[in-house]
């Protein structure tokens, strides 16, 4: 088994939602290995990729390939596989997967506490963590105006994963 400092997280901001930036995993599991990554995998068709690869600017070598081989820009925050496992252990509530949602933010977040005290309902919460940031949405994230206008509030880009997902992500880096 590979060493984790070699092991790596890609998460692709906006990819196969409501039409486009149309990726294909198979294409983009492709392209990463055509960059020289190795044990490339997918996880749902939302960007999501575990590799292995030696550090350097993953994130620029990933989204100059996309943008040359797919036509395709997008947002890409690529995190040390130790790093996903830390969000995993550092959510804030034990709840279902569906209803906590992690915002990677491509900076650190300013947030907007104004916008943020109009839009969250009481059932909401918010917790900041770094570059991390978590929304519990109990009442779901459809329904939610914070979830909607989650970047306008932290002011930075970010690239959300529901907690079910940020699990299957650290189990395919262990």
């Amino acid at each position: 088994m590979s060493d984790m400092s070699d092991k790596w997280v890609a998460l692709l901001r906006g990819v196969n939602v409501g039409g486009a930036n149309k990726v294909p995993m198979a294409e983009l599991r492709a392209l990463a290995e055509g960059l020289g990554w190795t044990d490339v995998k997918s996880y749902i068709a939302s960007g999501n990729l575990v590799f292995e690869a030696n550090a350097g600017d993953l994130v620029g070598q990933l989204r100059s390939a996309m943008i040359a081989q797919m036509g395709v820009y997008v947002a890409v925050r690529v995190l040390p596989a130790q790093e996903i496992l830390d969000a995993e252990n550092a959510c804030p509530w034990d709840v279902k997967g569906n209803l906590v949602h992690a915002f990677f933010c491509l900076e650190a977040p300013v947030l907007d506490e104004t916008l943020r005290d109009t839009l969250i309902t009481e059932d909401e919460e918010l917790v900041i963590q770094g570059k991390r940031v978590w929304l519990f949405a109990p009442s779901g994230v459809a329904r939610s105006k914070l979830m909607a206008k989650m970047e306008r509030v932290l002011g930075v880009q970010a690239t959300a994963r529901n907690l079910n997902t940020v699990r299957k992500l650290a189990q395919m880096v262990r």
